[in-house]
């Protein structure tokens, strides 16, 4: 089996003029974070052993990190307010036949921080709005 070191992964993201066609953004980041959830509905009756559940809506979110720079800024800054943004992620790079993940998602949070003794950085949340497609690239 072989493993994918984290530094080989890639994350697009639309952009204000183009949303629906992602832009790389992977030279700024650090860390990328891409959580899946599905609702669930109990169905358990009486006389049972064990609870029982019906599958409900997904849900993903997608964390981001990276070092501050007035491009990814105004990346970011530009797509406030759509919920029409199209992401790529590929924890494994975009070699041929590498796992991606897409969809369409929104920014929810962007945190810009920096400290007079470091390397100002900065922090988004996006919320994906779509079901997360997984495909290979």
């Amino acid at each position: 089996m072989a493993f994918v070191h984290g530094s080989a992964g890639v994350f697009q993201l639309g952009t204000a003029a183009t949303p629906g066609t992602p832009t790389a953004i992977s030279a700024f980041l650090t860390s990328v974070s891409l959580p899946f959830s599905v609702d669930t509905g109990e169905t358990t009756t009486l006389g049972a052993t064990a609870k029982t559940y019906l599958a409900g809506l997904e849900d993903a979110t997608i964390s981001l990190e990276g070092k501050f720079h007035a491009t990814v800024d105004a990346h970011l800054n530009g797509i406030r307010r759509r919920a029409d943004v199209a992401f790529v992620y590929g924890p494994a790079g975009s070699a041929a036949g590498s796992p991606r993940y897409s969809g369409t998602c929104m920014l929810t949070s962007y945190d810009v921080e920096g400290g007079v003794d470091d390397v100002a950085t900065f922090s988004a949340e996006l919320q994906v709005s779509s079901s997360v497609v997984r495909g290979t690239w």
